[in-house]
């Protein structure tokens, strides 16, 4: 029953991918990324039984959905790291640029 639940979630948030890509809310590197992570999660969700037993045949001592929820979680991390970056990056680009804005704007 739980897998039918968030294969049916999954179906929704790819029909609202479908719907914003129809509406160009978002441009085709974004919406290739979410086809790929939706269809990621599906395959999970249909396969789980199998990570069960490759994540037993490796050692570890939870379920597959575990260890996919900690997978989760280390990427959640890493792209809020590297969004991060990007934001400082930005703010010292937006600073540079009001400083030669207003040097300019005294001469």
């Amino acid at each position: 029953m739980q897998q039918i639940i968030a294969l049916i979630i999954i179906a929704f948030f790819l029909s609202r991918l479908f719907w914003q890509k129809q509406k160009k809310k978002i441009n085709a590197n974004e919406f290739v990324f979410w086809l790929v992570f939706w269809i990621l999660a599906a395959a999970a969700v249909i396969l789980l039984k199998w990570i069960d037993r490759l994540v037993a045949g490796l050692g570890f001592s939870g379920s597959g959905i575990e260890v996919l929820l900690y997978l989760g979680v280390v990427i959640l991390f890493y792209f809020i790291f590297k969004l991060r970056l990007r934001l400082e990056k930005m703010e010292k680009d937006i600073t540079k640029v009001v400083r030669e804005i207003s040097l300019n704007s005294k001469k």
